[in-house]
């Protein structure tokens, strides 16, 4: 009754029946250039409305009754990145301040995380008068930690010891060589001053330098929309469709948008019925967002009934994991069934 889209608002028509968020002009246009799909009503069976058990369904591409410790990219990481490259580089990068379940996998692999503003941003360290300052960010952390480790003269190269000495010095390393590279890009394209918007800037900074790294991972929260959703999801809608415009305009001037996919995903959607506080509840299905230059269908999948009774659930029509058994078939070129616990989702056909 009160934060549904009005017919008089300036939407961004897709067809007769479906539409854009008058907030998503940048991907609207981005869909009309063959860009961006759109996957309608994804969601899984017996679905579960808790944010933490619903991300890992997710993130682990499991079933809802069933328990897995790795993520989909973690295993994919397990089957095709065995370390043994010609580089070093990590195989995947998350701009988060954890590492995502989603990278978790069985084998040991380089995983490496961006936060913050992307280099450049120490605070000088203070300390009292004949003592060492103490570590102000990630960075001095691992220089104190490594100094310490190096200074053990009696080090046995089989112990522990000096396995976190040589992790540290990678880490370091690659800190240091990541941090550079961030701070010397020059994107072709103006990014939002936006938490997903910068981070998106920093994976373009990484992809432009010829980074080997498979996947990056960047996240955008707030979408918990229970109260005063109307301005909240505008505002968020808004960000994150200029973010995303931007990292496709910058790869595209750099013509990189060939080489780089970029996939959306949420633990679920909303009811679509508005609850009593101006917002809505925890849901089920909702849409999902790929976009890049090998786009081939810019509408996939059925939308959802809205013949629903009152705070009662949409019903997917499309797995999740029909969506990544596409990626992983037609883009990281691997077997789905290896990543999907063996079983076999009918892939879709947004990719060419």
């Amino acid at each position: 009754p009160t934060i549904g889209i009005k017919k008089t608002e300036p939407v961004h028509k897709i067809n007769d029946l479906l539409a854009l968020h008058p907030s998503c002009g940048p991907l609207a246009e981005l869909h009309k250039e063959g860009q961006l799909s759109i996957i309608q009503n994804v969601g899984y069976p017996n679905p579960n409305h808790s944010h933490f058990r619903s991300t890992e369904i997710w993130e682990s591409a499991s079933d809802a009754h069933q328990n897995a410790y790795t993520g989909w990219l973690g295993r994919y990481f397990d089957n095709d990145c065995d370390g043994k490259g010609k580089t070093a580089d990590p195989s995947g990068i998350h701009a988060s301040n954890v590492v995502p379940q989603t990278f978790l996998s069985d084998q040991p692999h380089n995983i490496f995380g961006v936060t913050g503003g992307g280099g450049g941003n120490r605070k000088p360290r203070q300390a009292a008068a004949g003592k060492k300052p103490p570590a102000s960010n990630e960075v001095e952390l691992l220089e104190d930690l490594t100094a310490t480790a190096l200074s053990a003269d009696d080090t046995d190269p089989h112990d522990n010891a000096h396995y976190l000495q040589h992790t540290l010095m990678d880490a370091l390393l690659t800190e240091s060589r990541v941090q550079q590279i961030i701070n010397r890009y020059q994107p072709l394209a103006e990014y939002p001053r936006t938490g997903i918007g910068q981070s998106l800037r920093r994976i373009a900074a990484l992809i432009a330098h010829g980074i080997e790294t498979r996947v990056y991972y960047a996240t955008q929260g707030g979408y918990d929309t229970h109260a005063n959703q109307l301005n909240n999801q505008a505002r968020l809608l808004h960000e994150l469709s200029e973010a995303m415009a931007a990292f496709q305009k910058d790869l595209r001037l750099h013509q990189l948008d060939d080489q780089v996919l970029t996939m959306t995903f949420s633990e679920f959607g909303r009811r679509p019925s508005e609850n009593s506080t101006g917002g809505t509840d925890h849901g089920t299905a909702a849409p999902l967002f790929v976009m890049g230059a090998k786009i081939q269908n810019p509408l996939v999948g059925s939308a959802p009934s809205l013949d629903v009774e009152k705070n009662r659930d949409l019903a997917f029509s499309t797995d999740f994991r029909q969506v990544y058994a596409t990626v992983l078939q037609r883009w990281l070129q691997t077997d789905p069934k290896k990543i999907l616990f063996n079983k076999t989702f009918a892939e879709l056909d947004f990719l060419r």
